[in-house]
């Protein structure tokens, strides 16, 4: 059996800023941005601060926290493997890494061929 490749992932420094969150707000929750006020960075929000749309796509998790994003992105970036991590600066203005004085990024790689069929086969 063939284990589907992860859709989202998550470097060490964000996994690390992810528990420091979670233990801070409890339980927390990802949606890619679309563009709008925060250009495209993953916001993270306490669980319930944010309602996930019933067509928002799940894409995994990151450090137990759901990640997802709008059906429109997801048809755009569903061949992409996205890669969150940290960088110093200032958070999405919503997002609860804001005052931190780092903030999440997205960063992306292509899936490979045979990646890309076994995510069809699996889907």
């Amino acid at each position: 059996m063939t284990m589907l490749p992860q859709r989202v992932v998550a470097t060490d420094a964000a996994l690390h800023l992810i528990a420091r969150l979670r233990q801070s707000h409890g339980d927390i929750i990802f949606h890619q941005s679309g563009g709008c006020c925060d250009g495209s960075s993953p916001m993270c929000f306490a669980d319930g601060d944010y309602i996930v749309g019933p067509q928002d796509v799940r894409l995994g998790e990151i450090g137990g926290a759901p990640f997802y994003m709008s059906p429109s992105q997801f048809a755009y970036w569903k061949n992409t493997q996205l890669i969150i991590d940290v960088v110093a600066g200032m958070g999405g203005m919503f997002s609860l890494e804001n005052g931190t004085g780092l903030r999440f990024l997205t960063r992306s790689r292509v899936f490979g061929d045979d990646e890309v069929a076994a995510l069809e086969r699996g889907a």
